[in-house]
């Protein structure tokens, strides 16, 4: 299941995709708009800004905004970020591969052969699909 960390930051992402280029939004805002507890929405958003996707301005007439055009924003990248490994098992994870301690054999298991093509299936997707693809 999708965590509420990744839920909510795509949405903070979306909302902020929809704004101006560049003028920063108040994380209250977002926060009410999109129906995200505040402190949560800090982490999240805090998250964010140190992996590159937001930059933000502190004092009177701050908040966060893009850096990039959402055009240039793969959900691979943001899912990678807020949710950890794409994978649904650690054994076919792309970037977190670890041996599943059970499993003598990944070449005929059959946990790791549906899940190798789950995560296909599940990175097509999200390669595919930018922060832009969301706001339409």
């Amino acid at each position: 299941m999708l965590s509420k960390k990744t839920k909510y930051g795509i949405k903070a992402l979306t909302f902020l995709a929809k704004q101006e280029t560049h003028v920063p939004v108040r994380i209250a805002t977002i926060s009410e708009s999109e129906n995200i507890s505040l402190k949560f929405l800090e982490t999240i958003l805090l998250s964010l800004r140190k992996s590159g996707f937001l930059g933000s301005k502190k004092g009177k007439g701050g908040g966060y905004y893009l850096l990039k055009d959402p055009k240039a924003i793969p959900m691979t990248e943001v899912m990678r970020v807020l949710e950890g490994p794409i994978a649904m098992v650690p054994c076919v994870s792309l970037n977190f591969y670890e041996k599943c301690q059970d499993c003598p054999e990944e070449e005929v298991c059959a946990v790791n052969k549906i899940m190798l093509k789950v995560r296909d299936s599940t990175l097509e997707i999200f390669r595919n699909t930018t922060l832009a693809d969301l706001c339409n």
